[in-house]
């Protein structure tokens, strides 16, 4: 493959994988899903300022847990469970959400995280589409991540979709400004909503 420094030279129709993606030498922040591409909208000063005051939350709660958590940028790779995970050709799908836990330390190496998180938080940006967190919501499913929050700090609204025993998301809890977020496999995790929405 030639060498790529511009985000330009990729084809966005094309198919690539994390060895791919470790190739490329540009500014840009992309995700894969599939292995398609999914360039990264800017985040916004809300976006931010929730990001701030949810890693804060997270950091003290998690200071005494045996979970680590980890804010963006950190890259998740998540591959079809019919191939090896071991090898990054066969990882078609790398993503960073804003915040994971992941309590299996196996999963964890110097590039981040191979294998599915416990927890997954994305904060919504003006430029997210459904069409895109409705694809990553799919990819989580599939890989088995517990616990996963869409946060939109438009509406002020969290949307909590929780692993069942059968291995499906079940109909998401859904929050809004002036409830308290408790998590569902962290049950000591409370969040006021009012705070996290106020944040600048």
């Amino acid at each position: 493959m030639a060498n790529i420094t511009h985000f330009s030279q990729l084809d966005l129709d094309g198919t690539y994988t994390y060895a791919d993606y470790l190739t490329w030498k540009f500014e840009e922040m992309v995700e894969l899903v599939r292995g398609k591409i999914l360039p990264m909208a800017a985040p916004n000063r809300k976006h931010q300022g929730i990001s701030r005051d949810l890693s804060g939350k997270f950091f003290i709660f998690f200071k005494q847990h045996r979970c680590k958590f980890y804010p963006a940028p950190f890259d998740v790779r998540l591959s079809d469970r019919q191939k090896s995970a071991k090898a990054n050709k066969e990882v078609q799908s790398v993503v960073q959400p804003d915040l994971c836990v992941i309590c299996d330390e196996s999963k964890l190496d110097t590039a981040g995280c191979l294998g599915a998180p416990d927890l997954i938080v994305e904060i919504l940006s003006p430029g997210n589409s459904s069409k895109e967190m409705r694809v990553k919501k799919q990819l989580y499913e599939e890989n088995q991540v517990r616990e996963y929050w869409i946060i939109d700090p438009e509406h002020e609204t969290v949307h909590q979709f929780s692993l069942t025993d059968s291995g499906v998301y079940a109909p998401p809890v859904i929050y809004i400004h002036e409830d308290t977020l408790i998590s569902s496999i962290f049950p000591d995790l409370h969040l006021n909503l009012l705070e996290i929405f106020a944040a600048e």
